[in-house]
């Protein structure tokens, strides 16, 4: 049974025309130009792998070529402000500032959620024994986050894992160097949970000088591959498809939770998605819910000047959100619940 939420570098792909042509003479164009019509967009790496194989599926019945960029949050929205796309896709809904900055002749400003998801801890203490499962208690994790705990074998970590030999090596931060909704994510998390925190939860914030940056999720991952001792936040997929491992946390009544998109969706239970989708959960206080959880969101203008470009945004979100559960939960994603679903299916029928 689809599991649903409990409330509510670059990719490309092709997808098939809709419909034939009646015949020759309403065929004209296709002769001239074999080209597709072509949609683009840019931002989010949170669910590019979702993206990815939602499109390869789509490829096989649509007639519309898509590209999209996984540059990030940041970026995605900057080319959506400034039109340099048909879409954006962020994992932190537009700001204040943000907003202002819309072009109200491409207005209203629409941002509906395609999928949920989780940030895990993924590091890399190599083949160092028993240190496949470790657990990470508040105090240690927002010990590493605010740059207090430097070696793993802290004496706050190896209390966490009393069972465990925790290696003599100093632990190496790393964390998004780009404008990143992975990053509000995360530093809303532990805005909310880690008292020492100060640095704030945006897309972009201040991290201790000894901490290692680098671009998107590819880029976070790559790195913590490469850094013996390293840690850091991370999509749940990127960790899974690349063998990393992912740290048990504890959550807010004090539970330590596995890392699971069943897990994820608890998080959600209860909650109450605002009338622009907006929607933040910190740090949720679900008895059994992994905490650090959030949605993405597409950005769509509400104008736009050609109608085959609207025809085609609105066959793809549809069919995601009607067809694509099933490779959603194959690669870790929580997609969103029926009654949001019919929601943003409502606000892509009026566009």
């Amino acid at each position: 049974m689809p599991l649903k939420l409990s409330l509510n570098q670059s990719l490309f792909f092709t997808m098939a025309l809709t419909g034939l042509c009646s015949g020759l003479s309403s065929c004209g164009g296709l002769l001239a130009s074999k080209e597709p019509m072509g949609i683009e967009g840019a931002g989010a790496s949170f669910p590019a792998p979702l993206y990815q194989r939602w499109i390869t599926e789509f490829d096989k019945q649509a007639k519309v070529s898509v590209k999209y960029d996984s540059v990030g949050s940041g970026e995605g929205v900057r080319k959506y402000l400034s039109q340099e796309v048909d879409f954006g896709a962020t994992d932190a809904p537009l700001n204040t500032e943000e907003i202002e900055q819309f072009p109200d002749a491409r207005g209203p400003i629409i941002q509906v959620p395609l999928t949920g998801g989780l940030l895990v801890f993924a590091y890399n203490l190599g083949n160092f024994e028993g240190t496949e499962n470790i657990r990470l208690s508040r105090e240690s994790y927002c010990g590493i986050v605010t740059g207090q705990i430097r070696n793993w074998n802290d004496p706050k970590i190896v209390a966490d894992n009393p069972n465990v030999r925790m290696p003599n090596l100093p632990i190496i931060f790393v964390h998004r160097s780009d404008g990143s909704g992975t990053t509000f994510i995360f530093s809303s998390h532990i805005t909310a949970a880690c008292p020492e925190w100060t640095g704030g939860a945006a897309k972009e914030v201040d991290w201790p000088e000894n901490f290692l940056g680098a671009p998107g999720n590819e880029g976070v991952t790559a790195q913590i591959q490469q850094s013996q001792g390293g840690i850091g936040y991370i999509e749940y997929s990127y960790a899974r498809s690349n063998r990393l491992p992912m740290a048990i946390i504890q959550n807010k009544t004090g539970a330590f939770i596995n890392p699971t998109s069943e897990n994820a969706a608890k998080a959600f239970s209860g909650i109450n998605v605002p009338s622009d989708f907006a929607l933040s959960i910190p740090d949720p206080s679900q008895p059994e819910a992994y905490p650090i959880v959030g949605l993405t969101w597409l950005l769509i203008y509400g104008q736009y000047d050609d109608a085959n470009t609207i025809k085609g945004l609105k066959e793809f979100v549809t069919w995601t959100l009607t067809k694509g559960d099933s490779y959603a939960e194959e690669l870790g994603y929580i997609p969103i619940p029926n009654d949001l679903e019919q929601r943003v299916l409502e606000v892509m029928k009026n566009l």
